[in-house]
């Protein structure tokens, strides 16, 4: 299970993404930075936190797009503990899979 405790500082988030795992799930949290062009044609930047999680055993680098799943919160401590709620809905709704994850290893086609 993760916990919003184990999360670094929203200062930490800013400068660079934190990664963890547990029970056969890695995660990464990342700040996302995304151009908005307002009504009035003005453009602003608007920042989120990006979530993405994987089985193991390999890090996000590694491991193949199409076994990742990435879902977007506030950039806040609200959007934090959001991201860790919805990770931990993810781990138990796909308890099997993440506690597989290890024993599949030879499953990974490497590039």
């Amino acid at each position: 299970m993760v916990r919003a405790e184990e999360i670094l500082s929203m200062e930490y988030l800013k400068k660079t993404e934190f990664t963890g795992s547990t029970e056969g799930m890695r995660y990464r949290l990342e700040k996302l930075e995304k151009k908005i062009v307002a009504d009035d044609g003005e453009e602003h930047v608007e920042k989120a936190l990006l979530c993405t999680i994987w089985p193991e055993p390999f890090n996000f680098h590694t491991t193949p797009d199409d076994r990742k799943e990435s879902r977007e919160f506030s950039f806040d401590r609200d959007g934090v503990e959001d991201a860790v709620a919805w990770m931990n809905d993810r781990l138990f709704a796909e308890k099997e899979k993440f506690e597989k994850a290890p024993s599949q290893w030879d499953t990974y086609k490497l590039e």
